[in-house]
């Protein structure tokens, strides 16, 4: 015999079509993707929750009892109560980035909604391997209660069983012998707030009010909110973790731009350029001119380990020490070991710069030089000779104390010098082949008769055709020096 069946249909955007349907029940019933639909902050959402049919009985004497159809209305208006109080709480928290203010948010309608005398959400450091060491923790009491926290046992229990924990007669529990309760908590309520599987927090409540303990209905309604709530804070974190990165990256920009020479020195009888391409946002790379006192320039190429913000900051410490050993009364070599002994004193053991320095002397047409683990200098000459700058020991930063050689080189009239990081010659293709010294060799050759500024163009136009789609790991960086003639 057919019976009376009530049916609520949810309807979507259109109004018509029902997107989920069936017998009234409460939110957790609704499916995972409607209730994000809600904490989204969907302010029609409500508006579309369209009507409530009923199925006729082809028997309409045989109705269900009045006291049925009384408990299925309750239940109806329960699972819309419910859904009300998810939209609100979406509404509530997209109106704010922040997270801790966020938690603030679900607290106080977590407060209104359970009937609590005291909630609480905790947000666990994802960052550390201690899953109770607390980030953000956020209470709000009804009662002069004092302020509960959530024992590290409750954590203990909810990742071992991975569901909610529910505790109404807290001193007769048997999962928690021994444990020391306050004299005012009654009953407590503990729910993870869990992201793919891990568990970034907890939202607790205490002591419900009016009534013995937490009911079924607490006991379905709080997870659901715990599950929307934990994807929303997460997020929320990634947006700002996200920001806080490209804070970074901002800065990290600002400084290697204020590094870097804005325009090429002018040295008389000489030509020189230089430039350099980072492979992502924020590259590795610097060169500098350094003017000195008597006239004579400090030209150097470094490569400083890692990306970012470090990098940037190794770069800042890398150009202040050589900037400040150029202007000492010292042989290139000393003025090199000291610049060591600084940078390996300043920086962290897995910090370390590659480097080309070296002093030219305008007056008697050459260069004191020192490559320290840097791709060695190259000095062609107008009959094609080509000569390596190799001269010189380990990178800056890798030892406290290490005894650097210096060399030189005379530059004759149309000599061109060619420095340069590790991004030319070991840029690769889609083949993974290298760019190579040989390539590098040959296309100078080509061009060493053109302004310095037109070689520089030449060497990144050759290494980027070389490269083609294949993403790059490594800066170009490139100093020429032409000596006029």
């Amino acid at each position: 015999m057919p019976t009376a069946a009530r049916y609520v249909i949810i309807t979507n955007a259109l109004g018509a079509l029902p997107i989920f349907s069936g017998p009234a029940a409460h939110a957790a019933d609704i499916p995972a993707f409607y209730q994000r639909e809600m904490l989204m902050g969907d302010k029609g959402f409500l508006n579309r929750v369209s009507k409530s049919v009923f199925k006729k009985s082809s028997e309409p004497d045989k109705a269900p009892p009045s006291g049925k159809l009384e408990k299925e209305n309750k239940r109806l208006r329960r699972a819309v109560e419910e859904l009300s109080v998810l939209n609100d709480l979406a509404l509530t928290v997209s109106t704010t980035q922040d997270p801790q203010e966020m938690v603030g948010k679900i607290v106080d309608r977590l407060m209104r909604v359970i009937k609590a005398e005291q909630a609480t959400v905790t947000l666990f450091d994802t960052n550390i391997q201690n899953t109770a060491e607390t980030e953000v923790r956020i209470m709000a009491s009804s009662t002069a209660l004092p302020q509960y926290h959530m024992n590290n046992a409750f954590i203990g229990w909810m990742e071992l069983k991975k569901k909610p924990l529910v505790i109404n007669d807290p001193r007769n529990d048997e999962r928690f012998k021994g444990m020391q309760w306050d004299d005012t908590i009654r009953s407590v309520m503990c729910v993870p707030l869990t992201v793919k599987s891990q568990m970034i927090g907890a939202i607790t409540v205490y002591n419900k009010k009016g009534e013995a303990g937490f009911t079924e209905e607490d006991e379905r309604l709080l997870p659901v909110i715990a599950m929307q709530s934990a994807q929303i804070i997460d997020n929320t974190r990634l947006i700002k973790e996200n920001a806080g990165m490209h804070e970074q990256m901002k800065l990290a920009y600002d400084i290697q731009k204020n590094l870097l020479p804005d325009k090429a020195p002018d040295i008389p009888g000489y030509d020189v350029a230089g430039t350099s391409i980072p492979a992502q946002t924020v590259g590795g790379d610097y060169f500098d001119y350094i003017s000195m006192p008597t006239g004579n320039w400090a030209i150097c190429l470094g490569d400083v380990t890692g990306k970012g913000l470090p990098a940037s900051l190794l770069m800042a410490n890398c150009q202040a020490t050589l900037r400040g050993q150029t202007l000492v009364d010292a042989s290139v070599s000393d003025r090199i070991m000291r610049s060591n002994k600084l940078m390996y004193q300043s920086t962290d053991v897995e910090r370390f710069v590659t480097l080309f320095y070296g002093i030219l002397d305008v007056t008697a047409h050459a260069m004191t030089f020192v490559s320290a683990g840097h791709e060695p200098g190259l000095v062609f000459s107008p009959s094609g000779d080509v000569k390596r700058l190799e001269s010189g020991g380990l990178a800056l930063g890798v030892i406290d104390d290490f005894p650097y050689k210096e060399d030189s080189v005379t530059f004759q009239p149309g000599d061109v010098m060619v420095i340069y990081s590790d991004g030319v010659p070991d840029a690769t293709n889609v083949n993974d082949d290298d760019y190579g010294m040989d390539n590098l060799i040959a296309l100078v050759q080509e061009h060493k008769n053109e302004p310095a500024v037109i070689l520089v163009e030449k060497i990144v136009e050759a290494v980027n055709a070389h490269a083609g789609e294949a993403p790059q790991m490594d800066d170009v960086t490139i100093v020429v020096v032409r000596r006029n003639g």
